[in-house]
């Protein structure tokens, strides 16, 4: 008994340590970039409209959800780089203020529109199953940086 819970506590310092998404702290000036709405609601359409396409549901809008990508959006901007920063700690809060079971997200930078951003999603097998996951909300934020690049960050969860 004492072997194997030593066995399994070995497994789950290995798997903490080749996580891809690594727990940071938050750089002390993060600034409130500015959201790009009319390519936020064109990429939660297109993102809909192909999952109506392959027989899934259409994932309703959460302000909650928002609120959290939004942040992130302003964190990778503020350190320059895409990433999955303190994802675990985004999940857990959604899950504790709605209820939520199952929390993922998507991120991207530097596309043109929405239409691209979703390709390069799709054109990724872990960004397409997520796209394509049995979730039921969802939430889009688009922000611009200073020197006009896109970052894109859509968090997905099920209730």
């Amino acid at each position: 008994m004492k072997m194997r819970t030593q066995f399994i506590a070995l497994v789950l310092f290995v798997c903490t340590l080749a996580s891809c998404s690594k727990e940071s702290l938050e750089p002390a000036n993060i600034i409130e970039a500015e959201n790009a709405k009319e390519v936020e609601e064109e990429l939660l359409g297109v993102v809909n409209n192909h999952r109506i396409s392959i027989g899934q549901n259409v994932l309703e809008f959460s302000a909650v959800a928002y609120e959290f990508a939004n942040e992130h959006n302003d964190y990778m901007i503020s350190i320059g780089s895409i990433n999955h920063d303190n994802f675990s700690s985004r999940a857990s809060k959604i899950s504790s203020q709605i209820g939520a079971e199952l929390v993922a997200e998507n991120v991207a930078k530097d596309y043109d529109n929405a239409v691209e951003a979703f390709q390069g999603w799709y054109n990724s097998s872990s960004h397409k199953k997520t796209m394509e996951g049995n979730f039921t909300h969802t939430a889009v934020s688009v922000k611009i940086n200073e020197s006009g690049n896109y970052y894109f960050t859509q968090i997905f969860f099920r209730q």
